[in-house]
């Protein structure tokens, strides 16, 4: 058997040998792009303190890799797919780890910013290559298993990526957390030469830059828009970024309907199958990575647990993946996979409003269930959806599929993390007013209604000053503590409504069983002669 993986998947006559050892390397390159950001949540702090870090640094030291990682996936996808998949795949691996050692070595806010940046667009790349290359390498009687492990590690990456990062936190600056994907991305690099095979479309025409440039544009201008005016008002450049967003996806409709060879063609979302499915996406990461957002800050400034300790107290949502994961496979072949991601999308809207009884005094077992419930609707719900999205595309567009799901996870994301945490950030400092507001002077005031941790700053300073004293920043912390506590269930009470609006969309969405849900895809439904003889075939 040859070191390098060297004969395309196209040109394959039965299935690929090695692929089970390729998906560990699919896996291995969607760690890290998912730990990048459930690492840094950990490392905020720190950061924060080291760079002298303002509210709205932070927000773009986190979402300065969002933006151009959801607005460029869809068009990168494309790419792959008409020029190497699997050449993408290291490419956006090189990439990222380049982004990487930058965000290690800068001190600097723009820079790292920039090194976010660089990270996001080899994230781009990553993600969509990652399913592009899955659907390609296995046959449909395995793709579910495949698609199944694929979802299980981005639930690994949620819990791992704050773990390793407090590991590192112990003994290390928080470049650290930038460095550790370095070596990831080379064992990734080395795994995909060796055990992953090339892998292109076949006679998918030329690439519709004018879609992919106006899809670009939309995304991103929404994405901006999500992120910047919530969190810090809806000025001119937020509302700009809106009325771009609008038209462009407006214009990128338009051409796509009429372009002879669309970058994604839209008349797919009158597909029950796979607009249910992007929907369920779009609204089960909204909710989740919205409640693990202001969940894991609650543990850190309000439990008082460091990075480490944090980390540790994720790991049961990474194991109710796995269990969620094991799950689905068993039931989706025989109940299908409406009744299971709507199931997971009623488990996940459940956990989160259980958080509604977060109160002063709640400790890390009140969360406990949360996680653990949002965990298992991540396993239970997210594959066959994924699979279903990515059967509804032909050969031709594994790469615009893997982008389009993608984009709907990080879009929700996103919004989640966008929209919930502006919500808590307003309940925080609405409630710490009618706490404390006679009791502060106007500046402290402001500092501790910036955030949990400003708070909490103002109160480590009041305690040092001689006209306040530890009485009195006792007070305050209580105050903020109290706050906080009222903010993560006000919140959770309107993440909880919309994402359980957004199951009952979906289940009104999808398809029974039985329904056709619109044509399947020509080239993935015709047999190959050797598919007839060997049913395992991977194309």
């Amino acid at each position: 058997m040859p070191f390098l993986a060297n004969t395309p998947v196209e040109k394959m006559t039965g299935p690929y040998k090695r692929r089970w050892w390729a998906l560990l390397v699919l896996c291995l390159s969607l760690l890290i792009v998912v730990m990048a950001n459930t690492s840094l949540i950990v490392a905020a702090p720190d950061m924060t303190s080291d760079l002298g870090l303002s509210s709205s640094d932070l927000q773009w030291v986190i979402d300065g890799y969002t933006v151009p990682y959801a607005a460029l996936m869809l068009v990168l996808g494309s790419i792959g797919d008409k020029y190497s998949r699997r050449g993408a795949l290291i490419t956006g691996l090189l990439v990222f780890a380049g982004g990487s050692v930058m965000g290690s070595l800068v001190d600097e806010t723009a820079l790292v910013i920039t090194a976010r940046a660089i990270m996001g667009v080899g994230a781009a790349v990553v993600m969509p290559a990652t399913l592009s290359l899955l659907v390609a390498m296995f046959p449909k009687r395995e793709r579910a298993r495949a698609i199944t492990a694929w979802t299980a590690t981005s639930g690994l990456a949620i819990a791992v990526g704050p773990l390793v990062a407090g590991w590192l936190l112990e003994d290390h600056a928080w470049g650290s957390t930038f460095l550790i994907n370095v070596p990831i991305a080379v064992a990734a690099v080395l795994g995909a030469l060796t055990l992953v095979p090339p892998s292109k479309a076949r006679g998918m025409g030329r690439i519709d830059y004018v879609g992919g440039l106006l899809s670009i544009v939309s995304v991103g201008s929404l994405v901006y828009a999500t992120i910047e005016g919530p969190h810090f008002g809806w000025g001119a450049g937020p509302i700009t970024a809106a009325v771009v967003a609008g038209v462009g996806l407006s214009a990128f409709v338009a051409w796509e309907l009429r372009h002879p060879h669309p970058m994604l063609d839209v008349r797919r979302f009158a597909q029950r199958p796979f607009s249910g499915s992007m929907l369920a996406v779009l609204f089960f990461f909204f909710g989740t990575f919205g409640s693990i957002y202001y969940a894991t800050q609650y543990l850190q400034f309000v439990l008082g647990y460091d990075a480490l300790e944090t980390g540790v107290r994720l790991l049961p949502l990474a194991g109710a993946v796995f269990v969620g994961a094991a799950v689905t496979g068993r039931l989706t072949p025989k109940l299908g996979m409406k009744p299971m991601v709507v199931a997971g999308m009623a488990i996940g809207s459940a956990g989160v409003f259980l958080l509604t009884r977060i109160e002063t005094g709640s400790t890390y077992t009140d969360f406990l269930p949360s996680l653990l419930m949002l965990g298992f609707a991540i396993g239970l719900s997210v594959s066959p959806a994924t699979d279903t999205i990515m059967d509804s595309f032909p050969e031709s567009e594994l790469g615009v599929g893997g982008g389009a799901n993608d984009t709907a996870l990080e879009l929700g994301g996103s919004l989640g993390i966008a929209v919930l945490g502006s919500l808590l950030g307003t309940a925080y400092r609405d409630k710490l007013a009618d706490l404390v507001g006679g009791h502060l002077p106007a500046a402290a005031l402001e500092t501790a209604k910036d955030s949990v941790g400003g708070g909490i700053a103002v109160a480590e300073q009041t305690a040092k000053n001689p006209a306040g004293g530890p009485q009195q920043a006792q007070a305050l912390i209580d105050a903020v503590h109290e706050a906080f506590a009222h903010s993560v269930a006000q919140t959770s009470l309107i993440g909880g409504v919309i994402m359980a609006a957004g199951t009952l969309i979906v289940l009104a969405v999808l398809p029974g069983r039985g329904a056709s849900g619109g044509d399947r895809p020509q080239e993935r439904t015709q047999e190959r002669p050797e598919q007839a003889k060997e049913p395992a075939e991977a194309r």
